[in-house]
């Protein structure tokens, strides 16, 4: 683990540039905005929760993991089984965890005004999979650190699925056109981009769907799944309706977004 910072950065930053020059050869769907507005914007808000996480946060959750074995807390360190067994296990769990954790977050009111600045983006592209607000950040690495703990998951298993989590964010948003053969294949168990830009879609009933992040197995058995929007991909509108201007997409707009009050916005919480 001593070197785990510098692996999940340059894992991010290869994932970054690959599907960057992916979505710039092949585009799956025609921007509205552009990409200096929204790149220089969303990579800022990237470095900004670094920053903040560094400064406000005790621990992460690799060292919550390293605690956990330490002292011999959580369910698995009850047991002598092989690391190798148990983290496989371990990586599926905590998908699960996000999955569910996503729609906790798209239902209760005020956990949705945070999130909602992930859906405000009016294009969604590679950097939209690292755009979150900072304080749903902060809350979604203690829930992280809480389950870490209570699981007493090795620390090798947050390492793989914190680095699975970032590059499949950074793929599953990504505007980069795959063959639809290859996508019907793959969603079966990851999620694509076609499968996740129906979560983007200001039609309510379709961004309240498909919440994976890395497996869609969660979508598909727990019926939250769809398989085309409604328009189509080249006709799907993207974004929050309440957030149209460009300078929505400014830094300083985004963190305030959580903290104005948008009657236009009401339908998308439920």
């Amino acid at each position: 683990m001593e070197h785990s910072d510098s692996i999940r950065l340059s894992i991010f930053l290869s994932v970054l540039i690959i599907c960057a020059v992916w979505e710039w050869c092949v585009p799956r769907k025609q921007r509205t905005r552009t990409r200096r507005l929204r790149w220089t914007n969303n990579l800022s808000l990237v470095g900004l929760n670094s920053l903040i996480l560094a400064l406000v946060m005790p621990l992460l959750a690799i060292e919550a993991a390293l605690f956990a074995q330490k002292n011999s807390v959580g369910l698995f360190n009850q047991f002598e089984v092989s690391t190798w067994l148990i983290a496989p296990l371990c990586v599926v769990m905590l998908d699960a965890a996000i999955y569910f954790q996503h729609i906790v977050f798209h239902r209760v009111p005020i956990l949705w005004r945070l999130h909602r600045m992930h859906h405000a983006d009016r294009d969604i592209d590679v950097t939209t999979g690292s755009r979150f607000h900072p304080i749903e950040i902060i809350l979604s690495m203690w829930i992280k650190i809480v389950i870490v703990i209570a699981l007493g998951v090795p620390p090798i298993a947050v390492l793989i699925f914190e680095i699975l989590l970032n590059a499949s964010a950074m793929f599953n948003h990504s505007n980069g056109k795959l063959p639809l053969k290859f996508d019907a294949l793959l969603r079966k168990v990851i999620v694509t981009p076609d499968f996740h830009r129906i979560h983007h879609s200001e039609i309510v009933k379709e961004t309240h769907s498909n919440f994976g992040f890395f497996l869609s197995i969660w979508d598909i058995w727990f019926g939250t799944y769809r398989a085309q929007p409604k328009l189509g991909h080249d006709g799907v509108v993207i974004g929050i309706p309440a957030f149209v201007e460009p300078r929505e997409q400014r830094l300083d707009k985004l963190l305030t977004q959580p903290f104005r009050n948008d009657e236009n916005d009401a339908s998308h919480s439920q």
